[in-house]
């Protein structure tokens, strides 16, 4: 079935660092992947460093810039670059620059944007505890790594926003 999806249509909520707008579930994509939108604000951290075990990500950069840390290696893409995130490999992205930035998230396979939904119902990963996330993250397979927040904040000349609007 067509399906038209506007600028302004689709979910939206916080994750806590980031926003979030869902616009492909996988539901409507036989679960072969899910697309959703992550507006950041300038110099936010996306999430702690982290691993996916049942997907690949790509992030299309729409604009801004977004940097990433892909194992050891450290990328920086403009919009109409395509970042390759695939499961197994630590890593992180953020908004290096002073403006706003915005990146199509590609899911696949599928159901990962099930986890930000959930997250966004709970508040985002700032109001969350530590218990829930972990359950959260298990349910998932995602393995992640808070206690590495500080460093990538100071690494890359980062901020931690209080509550990020969608």
């Amino acid at each position: 079935m067509a399906k038209v999806l506007g600028p302004t249509e689709g979910k939206a909520g916080t994750l806590g660092m980031i926003g979030v707008r869902f616009m492909i579930p996988g539901e409507d994509t036989s679960e072969r992947l899910a697309l959703v939108e992550h507006p950041m604000p300038p110099r936010a951290l996306a999430a702690p460093l982290h691993r996916h075990n049942r997907e690949d990500e790509y992030s299309f950069v729409l604009e801004g810039r977004l940097g990433a840390l892909l194992g050891d290696e450290v990328v920086y893409a403009g919009p109409g670059d395509l970042v390759y995130k695939p499961r197994n490999q630590w890593h992180t992205f953020w908004n290096p620059d002073d403006e706003p930035a915005r990146i199509l998230e590609i899911i696949s396979p599928a159901g990962f944007e099930r986890f930000f939904d959930e997250l966004v119902d709970m508040g985002g990963v700032v109001t969350t505890e530590p218990a829930e996330l972990g359950a959260l993250c298990a349910r998932y397979e995602l393995d992640i790594r808070p206690e590495t927040v500080p460093g990538l904040i100071e690494r890359f000349d980062l901020r931690m926003p209080d509550q990020v609007a969608a």
